[in-house]
């Protein structure tokens, strides 16, 4: 989803971060809950139990957005929708920075499990599987819950969490282009065998999840092409990206916005040659990250003549 206001509502800002719902997220939750009338004596608790889910996955999402945030990344938004949630994160283009923005999703999962499993375990140690048996199913369909999101988002598939993490740590010895190259291969592989489980299951939920992960998975690999020919251009040293420390490219890569002429910023001193406008951030080409020209030279200071040699 290109644009998370498309088709959402707007529920609430928290720590700087807007959550969304897409719409489609009602009618899943009729269906789910219609579909298990009767586990419980009330549909309440069916409808309590669909909400734990929410808040779980919730709780999953900001654990990325949190984790992005603490390593000098970017993270403003939450779309919640019935495959799951998705945190629009940005973390600087480092293998660390990306491996604990990703990870930490999971380990919210992991942090919840021994709370769940104490509330369990006290529900039977006082007898409420057979006093209060809504309640008791309720806690123990909770801890499932958990427990199936972590063991499903830790699979090394990409896109899912497990094959971001693999991706992370190839990138410490791939770099960062061979390191998705290689995680979204894999991943199409896993896509495979989804795609043959919803074939012998009959479900339309993991076909859904497999058409996502495709659509993922092929956008992974075009960028990974796009990668890899960017690290075969000449770079230009004395200069590196403040985020991802990585050199620019030496060539006319960079268009200005007033007159739309391409050149090479890093030779002009940030100066668009054709209209003579000054550009105050410049792009990094490989991380996407703005910053003044003064901050790719380590020195604020630092004269434009300088720019141009």
């Amino acid at each position: 989803m290109a644009n998370a206001r498309q088709g959402s509502i707007h529920l609430v800002r928290i720590a700087g971060i807007d959550l969304y719902l897409h719409w489609s997220w009602f009618l899943v939750a009729v269906y789910e809950i219609q579909s298990r009338k009767g586990s419980y004596s009330s549909v309440l608790w069916n409808i309590f139990e669909y909400l734990a889910l929410f808040l779980i996955v919730l709780l999953h999402e900001f654990g990325h957005a949190l984790a992005c945030r603490q390593v000098g990344g970017t993270a403003n938004r939450i779309m919640l929708w019935p495959l799951g949630g998705v945190a629009y994160v940005d973390p600087p283009q480092r293998p660390g920075a990306t491996l604990w923005s990703i990870a930490a999703g999971p380990l919210v999962n992991v942090a919840l499990f021994p709370i769940l499993f104490g509330a369990l375990f006290a529900c039977r140690s006082m007898g409420l599987a057979q006093t209060m048996p809504d309640l008791y199913w309720l806690v123990r369909s909770v801890l499932i819950i958990d427990v199936s999101l972590l063991a499903f988002n830790i699979l090394p598939v990409y896109p899912l969490d497990g094959g971001q993490i693999l991706r992370s740590m190839l990138w410490f010895v791939l770099g960062r282009a061979r390191s998705l190259m290689v995680a979204t291969l894999l991943g199409f592989v896993g896509i495979a065998g989804f795609a043959i489980l919803a074939v012998l299951q009959r479900s339309v939920w993991v076909a859904a999840i497999c058409v996502f992960m495709v659509m993922n998975c092929w956008g992974g690999l075009r960028h990974a092409r796009d990668l890899l020919r960017m690290s075969k251009l000449p770079r230009r040293q004395g200069f590196a990206c403040p985020s991802c420390r990585t050199a620019p490219p030496r060539g006319d890569f960079w268009q200005c916005g007033l007159c739309g002429g391409t050149f090479d910023t890093f030779q002009t001193g940030a100066i668009c040659p054709y209209c003579s406008a000054r550009h105050d951030l410049t792009t990094c080409l490989d991380c996407g990250q703005q910053y003044p020209m003064g901050q790719w030279t380590g020195d604020p200071t630092a004269s434009f003549h300088h720019f141009t040699q």
